[in-house]
């Protein structure tokens, strides 16, 4: 009896383990589609139903695993906050040719002009209108920026005890989010790699000492 009543329960473990795989990758789905959604409809026309259509999934499957609109999309905004967390981190591996600022910033830059960032922008338009969802798109929007700042600080080599340092690389990803923004309404390739160039200017400049007369280290 007990290898009998030992079979059934492997065979029980076998059976809910894929049922767990398979739960998690209808939930991944439904995220992945929620993003899309939102980034190519808007808040208004991502309803549960298209974002069900969308993964592939019956809208009660999607409703299993998020039973409202609003608690879809507050884990939609989650998945965002830690993919966009995740891409930074993949910038520079090992920081391999981090030492080129126009390199950097230009990777910067790239970050908000992908579906990752028109997402983000529509959960954050959303949240304006949506008390469910305000609290915790502030939350994680913070928690993203400072990530953000930390890792450009990292990979510019800025030495934020230097007067302005600080404010110079929070004033590049004001701007990278400014060039996200209009890349929204036209491809604006041309004038982004011109602004690139200038950026690398005006931080080599004030992170390497040159406009206060310090002497400092040049990069590429």
């Amino acid at each position: 009896m007990g290898g009998v009543s030992g079979a059934v329960h492997a065979a029980d473990r076998a059976e809910r383990v894929p049922k767990q795989d398979r739960s998690r990758a209808t939930r991944q789905r439904l995220l992945e589609a929620a993003v899309a959604c939102l980034a190519e409809h808007g808040w208004a026309g991502s309803t549960v139903a298209v974002v069900a259509e969308r993964a592939g999934v019956s809208r009660g499957a999607a409703q299993h695993h998020f039973p409202t609109r609003e608690d879809l999309f507050t884990a939609a905004v989650e998945y965002v906050a830690e993919e966009r967390s995740v891409a930074l981190r993949a910038l520079f591996p090992e920081r391999a040719g981090a030492d080129d600022r126009h390199a950097v910033i230009a990777a910067l830059v790239d970050l908000y002009t992908g579906p990752l960032f028109r997402a983000a922008l529509h959960l954050w338009v959303a949240a304006s209108d949506e008390e469910q969802l305000r609290g915790r798109v502030t939350e994680l929007e913070a928690r993203v920026g400072r990530e953000t700042h930390r890792i450009a600080v990292d990979l510019l080599g800025a030495d934020e005890s230097r007067p302005g340092a600080r404010e110079t690389v929070q004033g590049l990803l004001d701007m990278a989010r400014g060039l996200g923004l209009a890349n929204l309404l036209t491809d604006d390739a041309a004038r982004r790699e011109r602004v690139v160039e200038q950026w690398a200017r005006l931080l080599d400049g004030v992170l390497d000492g040159v406009l206060d007369g310090t002497p400092g280290r040049h990069h590429g």
